[in-house]
């Protein structure tokens, strides 16, 4: 036992100089392994999904039971009360196969495993029998992997072998064929002598040793053949890698050090794209080494890990090193073919290949680390298909091979993909040299983009060049920072996301300071930015530190990331999605002071008192604020006190917009009220009682409409406004237009008199605040405002949806409301005895 401890519980790192070694355990990390086959569909949504979503297909699929000993969950009984005697696990190049095998054997060595299942364990490295001539008996090859002799294993063996386990790794780098055995000697003891292959195969088939358990490791190529080997009854499992629970165990493991595992893991988390790639363990040691030498070196880890781009070209040089035994074709020439299978199924957008189309371009498949072959059933037979890893493993050989293209040839097949309704006549016409200037890139064509720009990259063209004699071609990079600066100075904020993650990949600090030049401003306000969005703004805003404007939508949980450039930019506008009390000190050291604050969103947030307390005194600190969107716990006097003191104190703005809305869960059909915004210029702002104006719509939402006192408080609320001079506009939101609503309008319109605009907008916003659901305008409503006279000087707009049916019209708010051909989104224009109506 000893000896197998010492022997399986350090492993020798692919870049490990003589004598150096770390311990397993500073390594290994348990894979997800999943107990079945998975289906077509599966496979797709996995290469195809990337980040969140991607993890949640790991984790959803039925995994072996990590609480439970490998070996436990590997040979259970399944739910036909059979236990397995052989078991296939199949893993991808890099998936931890191997790492696995050791692992079981290093546990059972250390009595961390159950021994009444297995007396004795033995390990067959396939590797090593590649090397192995002459006749061996199974006990001699056995024994080329123990302290024993082949007589002590023959023993052994013979005494106990229903109580042995024999692990057999890596069955796919067999250099021998199984697809003929007919000329095999057959053999029936462990000591009979044959060449290896025989004695594999004996061992294989249950010739010998037919009570024992086999654990065989392979890739998928060689998964068929195996299982028409193997002995029954058998058990297919597949490693599937790395959900991000493991990822991040993996980083704590490896760098031993609770600081810098939490800035390496946070940097990896931050870009979906390599967090996705992590499920492979063998890119999890990659950047964890590289980091670990920038750590060393004392770079910030935070001006940028690696590029995306040069993970994957560490990955496949890694691959090609230590997985491609044998490998019969030159290097050069099994990427480019690699890279027009890449192309061709991101041309017919297709992740998974045909067996039969695939000799048309790669010639050996089954000899690719970077290729997984799949069964699957169709009617009455089996179907073999082909993949790459993932899809961003198909778009970065797509790329690697457009680098191997004549220019012109390069340039002719991305103009096919850069489409616009005037980039013929303008490449024609105006810069016949640079014919991708003014195109637009077909959306699913970005990312190959994207890890062209990363191959461009000076230290990554250099690596592919010294490494396997691939050049990246001058014309490359010209053609795309081109098109980058034409994008830049045509401002098209459509792709500004793509640009910023174009810039990070080229990793030019001269360039990208000349392409963010042309945006004045970073206008990025319009939807969330991802963690990897604000990974690359981050690099791209440090190169160009004296950056003056931005307009941001963002997590809270970014807030940390994206503090320095926050701190240092003089005027922004900021929406802050799920914001909460934990987020207050990260916004606060964000925006610093003196800051001219166009707009702060706090969406989703939920907060109390001295939070708001904390986030008004940080506004005082600025030169302007021009808004402030805050939703709080509940109303109660503190939070009115405080927000009162606020708008009453802040004498520099022009104009106070107070807007107070009330998140609903769902579906309205009350007509309560859920939104009302009051304008007026701040000079006139002393004349609103915030506080008591807060206090009364808290209590109009405290109640239903079906209590008595509902009116009575909507009333008494809406009865405070005549009194605040300079009210110019209001906008109410409310589910239902009713007739009742309709006379509160007429309320408005003749006690407030310098009001110039009610805008009523049937509908209310649910608690994320993101989606507006549309309610209903009543006709009993409608025609009441028809009807009665308004003061010419005031606009009242009402927006919604009105039935058109004559009779038994829709009288309820529902989901299909939208969908319903009775009803139509209009809206309806009043201004004195005038009446207009848009339909949309």
């Amino acid at each position: 036992m000893s000896w197998i401890q010492r022997e399986y519980e350090y492993v020798t790192e692919y870049n490990s100089l003589p004598g150096e070694y770390v311990l397993l355990s500073e390594r290994y990390t348990q894979p997800l392994i999943i107990m079945r086959h998975r289906e077509k569909r599966e496979r797709e949504e996995e290469m195809c999904s990337v980040g969140g979503s991607f993890q949640h297909l790991l984790i959803s699929r039925n995994n072996a039971d990590k609480d439970s000993s490998i070996l436990d969950e590997l040979f259970s009984v399944d739910n036909k009360g059979i236990s397995p005697c052989s078991v296939i696990l199949q893993g991808n190049s890099g998936n931890g196969k191997s790492f696995t095998a050791q692992k079981i054997m290093l546990d059972w060595a250390s009595g961390n495993l159950h021994r009444e299942k297995f007396d004795c364990l033995f390990h067959l490295k396939c590797k090593e029998l590649n090397h192995i001539s002459g006749e061996q008996s199974l006990a001699e090859l056995l024994s080329h992997n123990s302290n024993l002799t082949s007589d002590q294993i023959s023993q052994i063996l013979q005494k106990s072998p229903v109580k042995v386990l024999i692990l057999i790794d890596g069955f796919d780098e067999l250099r021998f064929s199984y697809s003929d055995t007919s000329n095999m000697p057959k053999l029936s003891h462990v000591c009979e002598k044959a060449p290896p292959e025989a004695s594999l195969k004996a061992l294989l088939r249950g010739h010998i040793l037919s009570e024992s358990f086999l654990l065989v490791t392979t890739r998928s190529i060689a998964t068929k053949t195996l299982g028409g080997l193997l002995k029954h009854p058998q058990r297919f499992t597949e490693i599937i890698g790395f959900s991000e629970k493991e990822v991040e165990e993996y980083f704590q493991r490896f760098f031993q050090n609770e600081e810098l595992f939490k800035k390496a893991f946070e940097c990896v988390k931050a870009n979906e794209t390599l967090i996705t790639a992590c499920s492979i363990p063998v890119i999890c040691w990659i950047i964890c080494t590289v980091m670990q030498e920038r750590f060393s070196d004392g770079a910030d880890v935070t001006s940028g890990l690696e590029t995306t781009t040069s993970i994957y070209v560490d990955f496949v040089s890694t691959l090609l090193e230590h997985h491609c035994q044998g490998l019969s074709q030159y290097v050069p020439i099994l990427l480019r073919s690699l890279g027009q299978l890449a192309e061709r199924g991101m041309l017919e957008q297709q992740v998974l290949f045909e067996e039969k189309s695939m000799h048309e371009t790669v010639s050996n498949p089954a000899g690719s680390p970077f290729l997984c072959k799949f069964l699957f059933k169709r009617r009455i037979r089996q179907e073999t298909m082909f993949s790459f890893m993932h899809l961003s493993f198909q778009e970065f050989f797509t790329a690697l091979y457009f680098i191997s293209l004549a220019e012109r040839d390069f340039l002719d097949k991305l103009t096919e993909r850069f489409h616009s309704q005037t980039q013929s006549y303008l490449a024609l016409y105006l810069d016949e040299k640079f014919p991708l200037k003014y195109g637009c890139p077909e959306p699913h064509f970005l990312p190959v983009i994207q890890f062209l720009c990363g191959l461009s990259h000076k230290e990554v063209s250099s690596s592919l060049e010294e490494t396997h004699n691939l050049s990246v071609p001058s014309f490359v990079q010209a053609q795309l920072e081109e098109w980058i600066l034409h994008v830049s100075a045509s401002r098209d904020y459509n792709f500004l996301p793509f640009i910023l993650h174009c810039l990070y990949e080229l990793h030019e600090k001269e360039f990208v300071q000349k392409a963010m030049e042309a945006w004045q401003e970073l206008d990025m306000s319009w939807d969330p930015l991802s963690r990897t969005d604000c990974w690359a703004l981050l690099y791209c805003l440090d190169c160009c530190p004296h950056f003056r404007n931005l307009k941001l939508n963002f997590a809270a949980e970014e807030l940390k990331m994206l503090q320095p450039v926050l701190c240092r930019t003089p005027e922004l506008e900021l929406t802050v999605q799920n914001f909460s009390d934990t987020d207050v000190t990260d916004l606060l050291a964000a925006l610093g002071e003196g800051k001219r604050l166009r707009e702060l969103r706090l969406n989703s947030s939920c907060l109390s008192d001295e939070s708001v307390q904390q986030v008004l005194n940080a506004l005082h600190k600025q030169k302007n604020v021009g808004g402030l969107q805050i939703a709080v716990k509940s109303i109660s006097a503190d939070t009115a006190h405080v927000i009162t003191d606020f708008l009453q104190t802040k004498a520099k703005w022009e104009e106070i917009r107070l807007n107070v809305v009330k998140w609903c869960s769902g579906l309205q059909n009350e007509p309560s009220l859920s939104e009302i915004i009051l304008k007026c210029p701040h000079s006139k702002a002393s004349s609103i009682n915030v506080e008591s104006f807060l206090q009364a719509f808290h209590s109009v939402n405290c109640i239903t409409e079906e209590s008595a006192d509902f009116n009575r408080q909507v009333d008494a609320l809406l009865s405070q406004l005549p009194s605040v001079s300079g009210l110019s506009a209001i906008n109410l939101s409310v589910p239902i237009l009713t007739e009742t609503w309709a006379s509160r309008i007429l309320f408005l319109v003749e006690s407030c008199p310098r009001l110039a605009v009610i805008s009523f907008d049937s509908g209310s916003k649910c608690s994320d605040g993101a989606e507006w659901l549309p309610g209903l305008l009543m006709e009993e409503g409608i025609k009441l405002l028809q009807e009665s006279a308004k003061r010419p000087e005031c606009i009242v707009n009402i927006r919604g949806f009105r039935c058109s049916k004559s009779s038994d019209r829709c009288t309820r708010h529902t989901k299909q409301i939208e969908e319903l051909s009775c009803n139509q989104r209009v809206t309806i224009e009043f201004c004195g005895e005038k009446c207009t109506e848009d339909i949309k």
